[in-house]
């Protein structure tokens, strides 16, 4: 099979901003299955956790709960995520599907997220971009951190180069265990403490990409 040159995306900060439908749906799991807890999550918090794994939202959350009881309710707020996402998606970056366009005509585009199982599938759902990716992983489905994740997506594909799009510092470190370039979509939500390619705009990513994957 004849290898193509690839764009990994991340998802949250990256493609889309979910972080109200997220802050409605774990605020609904805590009241449904942990309302001694007595807190109600805001977006702004939502968006600082956005990025990380489940293990480590649902530890920062709910610091003093046994980890068995935490994942299980983090699993709750999972699933309460993909039923609000799917009634009422998120909020897509500007020009999103125009760029998937532009660069699935030239390269394969595949996803490599820390959220849960069912989750990237409720965001294809919803706003029906499921097929301009060719494969997708997730730390949800393999327990795995996400540069690991990112090379089995290298593994099992056909894949001449590659890079990865993302808007944190663990993306970019994400992108350098796997071995790949990495462009920082800052008009994300978090931040890069090293000397990438910036995208200011979704408009911005292909030009980059090409500057990368064409030389």
């Amino acid at each position: 099979m004849m290898k193509k040159n690839a764009v990994i995306f991340d998802v949250d900060g990256t493609l889309w901003d979910s972080c109200q439908a997220v802050t409605n749906a774990w605020n609904t799991a805590i009241s449904k299955y942990a309302p001694q807890q007595q807190i109600s999550v805001t977006v702004e918090r939502v968006r600082g956790f956005m990025g990380k794994t489940t293990e480590e939202i649902g530890a920062a959350l709910f610091p003093d709960m046994a980890f068995e009881k935490m994942l299980s309710l983090m699993q709750q707020c999972g699933k309460e995520e993909e039923v609000e996402i799917a009634k009422n998606g998120g909020i897509l970056f500007e020009d999103l599907e125009n760029t998937l366009k532009i660069l699935s005509q030239k390269y394969d585009l595949y996803i490599v997220s820390n959220c849960q199982a069912g989750y990237i599938e409720a965001f294809f759902g919803y706003h029906k971009l499921g097929h301009y990716f060719k494969d997708y992983e997730n730390s949800g489905r393999t327990g795995k951190p996400k540069g690991e994740n990112i090379q089995l997506i290298l593994q099992r594909n056909p894949i001449a180069k590659a890079l990865y799009i993302g808007d944190t510092q663990g993306d970019y470190e994400a992108s350098k265990i796997a071995g790949i370039p990495f462009i920082y979509a800052e008009y994300g939500f978090g931040t890069v403490n090293a000397s990438v390619p910036c995208a200011k705009s979704m408009k911005e990513i292909p030009a980059l990409v090409e500057s990368i994957l064409q030389c």
